[in-house]
């Protein structure tokens, strides 16, 4: 068995990668996904019957009628949990923020952790979570904003005579005062104009949870070699990207949705960007999923489809994801043989879970399914007992392995598992301080990296660091490592 090997190996540069880590502990806090906190409190907020829906997209002018992508239902699986990411993430908010996940609990009419973490799970809320309306809903979540950006004070600590203010020009921000605000403009006035879009895109994403933003779908009309990054993926949907946009610009939602947030509504060409911004998120996954296959030369057209799992996924990449999201990765490849994504990681969604089957695909379909597990032990014991064949390709999202002793030790056997059995792999990092710790580390594994860069399809929305609002915002999967096999001439040839 593979963990039995791993142990009796002499980890590679151990000693460095201990020391490079102490280095980056500090930095734990702003790369474990923490900047996606705004929008899962905002679609946790979601009614339950209103969340997320995929319709048809309006039609903008005739196409050649290609069968459309099929996802095949699978019965649901469980596996023995791990360690969970998104607990460690939750609770060091209070590293910069003394008592603000309590803070966030309670605005959430919650009174654990594990009560949040079962509504996002798609469990029966608890007693007393929900809200009387909308406007409620959109207080709450700006509430568990409000605490002081400079001396990081909660509105609880606060006396009689000081009330928290945001900053007028990002309407992001708080401070306490006139004091704290001019003390912190300094630092602030870097990053004021990207926070002021973040503050309306999570406010945006509301129409993404309750599915009346449509994500435009269909057939590609440009060869794929010609969509090499969102300028020209654009410009190919150009006309149907029109067409959504404005559709949503004069829908009820979107007026429903700025008469309930208590602030005033943004011109046309600020919710045009939001909007543009929200679907690359969206969509980034996907393509960069096709990036991968692209540059690391898998076969889209094998007999029986190819497989590609999404290692350390958790509710970021599975919470309320549909079939419909990766449509597109589809469309980059319009004579693939079958395309199966499985979502593997302590943190899937439990409404995500599906049972995995070594079944050939049909062609031009794509089957997504989930399981719950740490990657090493999900190879043990789907992998290895051929319940499932050998995966073409492996991407993690943002592992963050580099951010704290921990994470490293939870990630080193899946790292070691696919560097010994050559699996080609790509992971993705928030910016370029991040992507030069993570090269370091798998040089210091002996792990032979084959492409490293800028991301042509990361995500364009800007994510703030929740208890850190002044840090700068990062973009999701900004840059990507690729990698395959070992460094070491011995490993290599054999």
């Amino acid at each position: 068995m593979f963990m039995e090997a791993a142990a009796s190996k002499p980890q590679p540069g151990s000693e460095k990668i201990k020391h490079s880590l102490h280095l980056k502990e500090r930095e734990k806090e702003g790369n474990l996904g923490l900047s996606r906190f705004p929008g899962i409190i905002g679609q946790v907020m979601a009614p339950r019957l209103r969340r997320r829906r995929h319709k048809k997209s309006p039609t903008v002018a005739p196409v050649v009628v290609i069968p459309p992508t099929v996802v095949t239902p699978l019965p649901l699986t469980l596996s023995k949990p791990g360690p969970s990411i998104d607990a460690h993430g939750f609770f060091s908010l209070d590293s910069n923020v003394p008592g603000l996940s309590q803070l966030i609990l309670q605005k959430l009419n919650m009174k654990s952790y594990e009560e949040y973490k079962l509504v996002i799970d798609g469990g029966i809320p608890v007693s007393g979570f929900g809200f009387q309306c909308p406007q409620e809903m959109f207080q709450r979540m700006e509430d568990t904003f409000r605490f002081c950006a400079h001396c990081r004070a909660l509105p609880s600590n606060l006396s009689d005579s000081k009330v928290l203010q945001h900053c007028k020009r990002c309407r992001n921000v708080y401070y306490c005062g006139p004091e704290c605000q001019r003390s912190d403009w300094p630092v602030h006035r870097k990053v004021c104009q990207e926070l002021r879009l973040v503050a309306v895109d999570r406010l945006m994403e509301w129409l993404l949870a309750t599915g009346d933003f449509v994500l435009p779908s269909g057939p590609w009309s440009w060869p794929a070699e010609d969509v090499q990054d969102w300028n020209t993926w654009f410009s190919m949907r150009g006309l149907q990207i029109d067409a959504t946009l404005n559709a949503i610009l004069g829908s009820h939602a979107m007026t429903s949705l700025w008469a309930s947030v208590g602030r005033p509504r943004p011109d046309p060409d600020d919710l045009k960007g939001s909007l543009r911004r929200l679907l690359t998120d969206v969509l980034s996954r996907p393509l960069t999923l096709g990036l991968g296959f692209r540059v690391l030369g898998i076969d889209v057209r094998k007999t029986g489809g190819s497989a590609v799992h999404v290692v350390g996924a958790s509710h970021v990449e599975t919470f309320l994801t549909r079939s419909g999201d990766y449509d597109e990765l589809g469309y980059m490849f319009s004579g693939h043989l079958g395309l199966h994504v499985i979502m593997v990681g302590v943190d899937v969604s439990a409404d995500f879970l599906h049972s995995t089957s070594a079944s050939p695909l049909e062609p031009g379909t794509i089957q997504l399914s989930g399981h719950r597990s740490l990657y090493h032990d999900f190879w043990e014991e789907q992998i290895e007992t051929g319940k499932i064949a050998y995966p073409d390709m492996v991407v993690a999202f943002h592992p963050g392995f580099h951010a704290s002793l921990n994470l490293m030790e939870a990630w080193l056997p899946t790292l070691l598992l696919l560097r010994d059995y050559k699996i080609p792999t790509l992971i993705t990092v928030y910016s370029h301080q991040e992507l030069a710790a993570s090269l370091q580390i798998l040089v210091n594994l002996d792990i032979h990296v084959t492409a490293y860069g800028a991301n042509p399809f990361t995500s364009l929305k800007p994510e703030q660091v929740y208890s850190n609002p002044n840090k700068q915002p990062v973009y999701c999967s900004a840059y990507y490592i690729m990698f395959l096999g070992s460094s070491c001439p011995l490993d290599r040839d054999n």
